[in-house]
């Protein structure tokens, strides 16, 4: 049986279109409101605290982990474990909404574990997404720019597309009413399918 009532809420993207800023901007807004989660990722990579927010492991730890089914959903990109605590589950079981940044790879799983999922998809130009990568100090101009230029595949499930090519305010509060239930058509554009 899907674990509901509450929300899962993915925000998955390209590397460089912003999510854990949008991510952050909503948090904010919404801090002390308990109706609202955002769980912190565990990844076996330090954490910059200034551009991203997570919990760090080695790859033994998140092997044992993920063997010990201690995570709510895990996942592989670009050569590090990903996973989200347990805690998610007992969160959307106790009706909060969750708002997370995860792969694209992991949608399907989600889907099929969660009973309300909502997936927003964050995108942004190619040059600004190559320079947001080439920002970050991780990687030398040319593969940050190898890296925005990827092929992107869109999420296998319904999503609403939110392009982040402006302040970060703007395309946050678009996230931040998806997040809250209202969608503001102005702002996104809503995308039926994959084909979409």
């Amino acid at each position: 049986m899907a674990i509901g009532p509450g929300t899962l809420v993915l925000v998955v993207g390209p590397s460089g279109a912003g999510k854990d800023t949008l991510i952050g901007l909503a948090r904010a807004h919404l801090d002390g409101d308990p109706r609202y989660v955002f769980p912190r990722r565990l990844v076996t990579r330090t954490a910059d605290p200034a551009l991203e927010d997570h919990h760090t492991l080695d790859e033994a730890a998140y092997a044992d982990l993920v063997a010990a089914g201690r995570c709510a959903l895990h996942w592989r990109a670009h050569d590090l474990g990903y996973a989200l605590p347990a805690s998610v589950d007992a969160d959307i079981a106790a009706g909060r909404t969750v708002v997370v940044n995860v792969s694209r790879a992991v949608v399907a799983a989600a889907a099929a574990k969660y009973a309300n999922l909502v997936v927003a998809y964050i995108d942004a130009p190619l040059a600004l997404r190559a320079a947001r990568i080439g920002a970050r100090g991780r990687e030398d101009p040319a593969s940050a720019t190898a890296r925005a230029a990827r092929a992107v595949a869109l999420p296998d499930a319904p999503h609403l597309r939110i392009l982040n090519d402006g302040p970060p305010e703007a395309a946050a509060a678009v996230l931040l009413a998806l997040i809250t239930g209202v969608r503001a058509v102005e702002h996104a554009e809503p995308v039926a399918d994959a084909a979409g």
